[in-house]
């Protein structure tokens, strides 16, 4: 990963480098690797995930067709 200094500004390069680590998952891999994790209980964090993806893309779906309003109610 590679992030330019433009101009001697480190802070908005550091701001950069930051954003391109969060968007990657550097973060949340560091978190979850401090820790050893059972592979039953990483088995249940995934298919938690997975439930949690599955249900944000289904409230998108409803919602680009029109079906609810901002309230959640129909």
């Amino acid at each position: 990963m590679q992030v330019t200094v433009r101009d001697n500004n480190v802070d908005q390069a550091l701001r950069a480098l930051k954003k391109k680590l969060q968007r990657e998952g550097v973060f949340r891999e560091m978190k979850l690797r401090t820790h050893y994790e059972k592979p039953s209980e990483k088995r249940a964090r995934q298919k938690a995930e997975a439930i949690r993806r599955a249900r944000k893309l289904a409230r998108k779906r409803i919602q680009q067709e029109g079906g609810l309003d901002i309230s959640g109610r129909r």
